[in-house]
């Protein structure tokens, strides 16, 4: 069940175009998995739309009069658009991935082994920071840090927790340099997470505190 979801701000910017490209991208996911989500973001679109209608000053009754009358019309419900799904692969394992996310399903730049039972794949989003998908193995674990910035993170597949809470599929987590959590699972099917940082991490215990002088360069 998702228990973590955007706030109405960042559904709103979302609405009106404001987010940058990669947030845009992982609240788009988020509202592919979440029925409540997009529920909400028809509502805040239907209305933006209202506010821009009594904003605007017409010269034709008639075609103010008509988009009143199509944005009272209940939303159409049982119509399925059929798409080509696409698979992001990982050592055996198949994960079908949100609509938004689709499209990067074979343009990552390859699965790296890291240490703590770890896979990671970067993909080029053009924007400055970067996203990667991230595969915890059962028993898998990222060293202990906090945030030079931000970090958005959309739970794929499987579940996990932090030492701050548990995160099931679908969640959508918000991280700064509030939080200093330790991500893990010991879930039999891992997990599978998709990540957006602005600024590199900062690691806080053990001996990854030794990469904190060259974050910058694996940041790039």
């Amino acid at each position: 069940m998702i228990k973590l979801h955007p706030n109405s701000q960042q559904l709103s910017e979302f609405a009106q175009g404001q987010c940058d490209s990669g947030v845009a991208l992982i609240i788009a996911a988020h509202t592919d998995m979440c029925r409540q989500c997009k529920q909400k973001l028809t509502l805040i679109e239907a209305e933006l739309a209202r506010e821009a209608m009594a904003e605007k000053s017409s010269p034709d009754p008639a075609f103010d009069t008509m988009l009143a009358n199509i944005l009272q019309m209940p939303a159409a419900s049982g119509i399925e658009v059929s798409y080509k799904q696409k698979k992001l692969e990982l050592d055996g394992k198949e994960f079908v991935l949100p609509r938004s996310l689709q499209r990067y399903a074979d343009k990552i730049n390859g699965w790296s082994h890291l240490p703590g039972k770890l896979w990671q794949a970067r993909v080029d989003l053009g924007i400055d920071g970067r996203a990667d998908f991230t595969y915890m193995e059962k028993g898998g674990s990222v060293p202990e840090h906090t945030h030079r910035g931000t970090e958005l993170t959309l739970v794929l597949d499987g579940e996990f927790s932090d030492g701050i809470r548990n995160y099931d599929t679908g969640d959508f987590i918000e991280r700064s340099c509030d939080h200093v959590h330790t991500p893990h699972t010991e879930a039999d099917e891992g997990c599978l997470v998709f990540s957006i940082l602005d600024k590199p991490l900062h690691f806080t215990s053990g001996i990854a505190r030794l990469l904190n002088p060259f974050s910058q360069l694996f940041f790039k």
